[in-house]
């Protein structure tokens, strides 16, 4: 914005000398503001509000240029190349509880890519990290079609719900949300009604069309804190299980891992991951690094967004074995 755009009470605030010395001695001289206040002869509070109202009226432009190594340098690659993806997308090593702000910069990129039109379809993962990205902003996708990549669960948290994740998301790119009312994992009489209910069959027809899927990458499940309660946690297979995606649980080859039930379990199979265009992984975090290589074998995704640390320990981890 110009200055002489700004209204005249505006411009008549602080004189445009005062925050042009303002803005010179803290962004190109790296004076602090208490120096900035002693010179001038204003208070520190006048300095913040100098700074402000410089970069209000384009006195002062900030960019923040993406480094090269995050994205197109060696480290994205040749965790791409020893994984056999299509693209990594690096952000910087994420820090706190929350995964959301940091990621979903990189899954932005990764979307961005996709070139999703109006009527595409994107599939959604349950799982607290593709939870956390939906409600970040992601881009502007209007007219895209929102679908659950797996049914409902017990487990009270809301990233358990997938229909959640799909109306959050849907709501922020603008998309179309379409909701999946059946649980992961029915009874045997249940599942087979699920089969021919219009609502359901019309979410599981999406999955086969998908151009695009956001999923998380659970770890081992025996490992894991919580289960869902449908897993059941003495099944010998899952000894051998080493993550899954979409509640399809996996071996450290990648190849799928049975257990009681999951022959009725409300997500895309295999074959149906393996066929998305775009299957973009979100995953971070050390316990993450044997489900993620294992996944990426598997098929079960041809993108992965995660951050500098767990690329590296992807990388180490897979040029060992």
């Amino acid at each position: 914005m110009k200055a002489a755009d700004v209204a005249p009470e505006a411009q008549a605030r602080f004189p445009h000398d005062l925050m042009y010395a303002a803005a010179t001695q803290y962004y190109l001289e790296d004076a602090t503001q208490a120096d900035i206040a002693k010179r001038l002869g204003v208070s520190r509070a006048t300095v913040s509000r100098l700074l402000t109202e410089a970069r209000r009226q384009g006195i002062v432009e900030i960019k923040v240029h993406r480094p090269a190594t995050l994205e197109d340098g060696p480290l994205a690659a040749n965790v791409a190349e020893a994984l056999r993806l299509r693209r990594v997308h690096l952000v910087p090593k994420v820090s706190g509880p929350a995964l959301g702000p940091w990621l979903a910069p990189g899954l932005a990129r990764a979307l961005a890519g996709v070139g999703l039109e109006s009527g595409d379809v994107v599939l959604v993962s349950s799982g607290s990290t593709v939870y956390e990205c939906a409600r970040e902003g992601l881009g502007q996708f209007p007219g895209v079609t929102i679908a659950p990549a797996v049914g409902g669960q017990e487990e009270p948290q809301p990233w358990f719900q997938t229909n959640e994740t799909t109306r959050i998301l849907a709501e922020r790119v603008g998309g179309v949300p379409s909701y999946l009312y059946a649980p992961a994992l029915p009874g045997p009489e249940l599942f087979y009604s699920l089969q021919h209910e219009p609502s359901v069959r019309k979410v599981m027809d999406l999955w086969a069309h998908a151009k695009c899927a956001i999923v998380g990458v659970g770890s081992a499940p025996l490992m894991r804190q919580v289960v869902p309660a449908f897993m059941p946690r003495d099944a010998e297979s899952l000894r051998e299980a080493v993550g899954d995606v979409c509640m399809r649980v996996y071996d450290r080859a990648g190849e799928p891992v049975s257990y009681p039930g999951s022959e009725r379990l409300v997500a895309p199979g295999l074959h149906e991951l393996r066929r998305i265009p775009s299957s973009i992984a979100v995953a971070v975090g050390a316990e993450k690094v044997l489900s993620i290589i294992a996944g990426a074998r598997g098929g079960y995704f041809n993108q992965l967004v995660t951050d500098v640390l767990t690329a590296e320990g992807l990388l180490a981890a897979a040029r060992r074995s």
